[in-house]
């Protein structure tokens, strides 16, 4: 399937593997030889990704788990590592966003579950990947958040952007408390991708605005290279941004009065 092999052997484990970035980088790790688990709730699209690796010649498996849970995660790392005997790449990929930006409207239910996807998820994982990897004296891990950590706004919104600089933080201090360890960490910090998630906008973007967005295949890309570099290197955090930038003020304004209760001072008689 691969002209190299440089992960020949090794497990990676990709959340959010069913579609968007996700998909793409199962894909791309298996042609560098990796043995990919791809996981997230559906199955459906799990297994449709694991057949594709598999058509391709790559060795791919689909175990599905809520992200939320975070005893389902515990058991999904237990479990690989049980029947693959080891995970050597953890792709923190899987990400959600809430219904309403704003934080004057955010639901509790919606900050709690946007909270629990982006960072208790990878706090889960990342604990229990750990003992494996600095028993075999390293691994990989690279956590996909967004430049909505570093450039807070209504079109993230507060629950995502919150989460994003949040999961940033703690990726940081993994790279800084294991790197004489040989744990390798990255965070990826996309702008806009065009994938799924962009379906949950108050105005999901247009075919032609989409077409010039970052490609969940140039991320894969990256995240590729930052696993398959010598392990004496890591390239701590990545920045993938558009080339060309669109006009996103009326998005934001839109983004500004979704959840807003009927009468809010302020708010437009139009918006939804």
């Amino acid at each position: 399937m691969q002209a190299q092999c440089a992960l020949d052997g090794q497990v990676a484990l990709v959340t959010g593997g069913g579609s968007g970035i996700g998909r793409a980088t199962a894909l791309h790790l298996a042609r560098a030889g990796a043995r990919v688990v791809v996981t997230g709730r559906r199955a459906e699209p799990l297994e449709a990704v694991a057949a594709e690796v598999r058509a391709a010649g790559g060795q791919a498996f689909a175990r599905p788990a809520d992200l939320q849970d975070r005893e389902a995660l515990r058991a999904l790392v237990a479990g690989v590592e049980a029947e693959l005997g080891r995970i050597d790449i953890l792709v923190n990929n899987a990400g959600a966003s809430s219904c309403v930006r704003n934080i004057l409207f955010v639901e509790p239910d919606d900050w709690d579950a946007t909270i629990a996807v982006n960072l208790n998820a990878v706090y889960t994982l990342v604990q229990a990947v750990l003992p494996g990897m600095l028993a075999r004296g390293g691994g990989t891990v690279v956590t996909v958040s967004s430049l909505a950590a570093v450039r807070p706004g209504l079109l993230g919104g507060a629950p995502y952007g919150a989460a994003k600089a949040a999961v940033t933080n703690l990726m940081t201090f993994l790279h800084a408390t294991f790197r004489n360890q040989n744990i390798r960490s990255t965070t990826i910090l996309p702008g806009e991708v065009n994938t799924p998630i962009m379906d949950t906008r108050v105005r999901p973007p247009t075919a032609e605005e989409r077409a010039r967005m970052v490609d969940p295949d140039d991320v894969a890309r990256a995240i590729t290279l930052v696993c398959t570099l010598p392990a004496r290197t890591t390239i701590e955090q990545l920045v993938i941004s558009p080339t060309l930038a669109r006009d996103q003020g009326p998005d934001t304004e839109i983004s500004r009065w979704v959840g807003a209760p009927d009468g809010f001072p302020g708010k437009p008689r139009t918006t939804p």
